[in-house]
């Protein structure tokens, strides 16, 4: 019979979607309890404990909903092999506050030079902070656009990818579009526009997109959108990938 309140207790905690009040609340009782700290200071600290680990699930789910290939941060990126990249400015995007000013980022640069990984970092800056965000190569995303097309389920897909906070779009140039990709890409960037924010790698100068979308026209027009509220972030150097490779063979030898 003693026992019965502990189990409604329990029962009502799991109702309620306290799972951190059920885990912590006797232990925390008895710490209190031994600091003298009344019922008021002892609700604090568990609702605060709960406040702590529901935050944490959400930016766990926030970033398995992202599709990241690799989670990687910006603490990991060696901004001294990317003189060009102006790391300042990655340091004050990292505090997503671009995302509420439906701002974009863009970053050019040769290929193995980072740009994936700042990309990711700044991904997972904005994941922290609670946003929605949405990982995806160019030639991924078309394949998508094309295969909802013709299933019949383009505007779920398109209503899903505006949705986002953050639209990250990867590796844009790597491959050209077929016309019906170059439109349906072209159509995404224009619903996101001034709605949330993007941020596209390439390996091309803007002088160059036009290969990739194989019209001048919609190329103009979708710089037009992508750059009216931009910050570019220039990746010129040698590649990351390239001096590991040749690390490696060194110490090899």
């Amino acid at each position: 019979m003693s026992d019965t309140p502990q189990i409604l207790l329990g029962h009502h905690l799991k109702k309620l979607r306290l799972p951190t009040f059920l885990a912590e609340y006797d232990k925390l009782a008895q710490q209190c309890a031994a600091r003298n700290e009344d019922h008021v200071q002892y609700l604090l600290r568990l609702s605060e404990l709960e406040l702590i680990e529901r935050e944490r699930r959400m930016i766990e789910r926030r970033i398995k909903a992202a599709k990241f290939p690799a989670v990687k941060s910006l603490d990991s990126f060696d901004f001294t092999v990317i003189p060009s990249l102006n790391k300042t400015l990655v340091m004050e995007l990292a505090r997503s506050e671009y995302i509420e000013r439906r701002e974009n980022i863009i970053a050019l640069g040769p290929s193995g030079t980072g740009k994936t990984h700042v990309a990711l970092g700044l991904g997972l800056a904005a994941c922290q902070k609670g946003l929605k965000v949405r990982f995806i190569t160019a030639a991924s995303l078309v394949h998508e656009l094309i295969e909802a097309r013709d299933d019949k389920r383009l505007l779920r897909l398109q209503k899903q990818l505006t949705g986002q906070n953050l639209l990250i779009i990867d590796e844009l140039g790597f491959v050209p579009l077929s016309k019906t990709g170059a439109e349906l890409l072209f159509e995404i960037i224009s619903q996101c526009y001034e709605c949330g924010s993007i941020i596209i790698t390439s390996n091309l100068p803007f002088d160059e997109w036009t290969d990739t979308f194989g019209s001048e026209r919609l190329t103009g027009a979708l710089l037009d959108r992508l750059t009216h509220h931009v910050h570019i972030l220039e990746m010129n150097g040698d590649s990351f990938r390239l001096k590991h490779s040749k690390k490696r063979k060194i110490s090899q030898k």
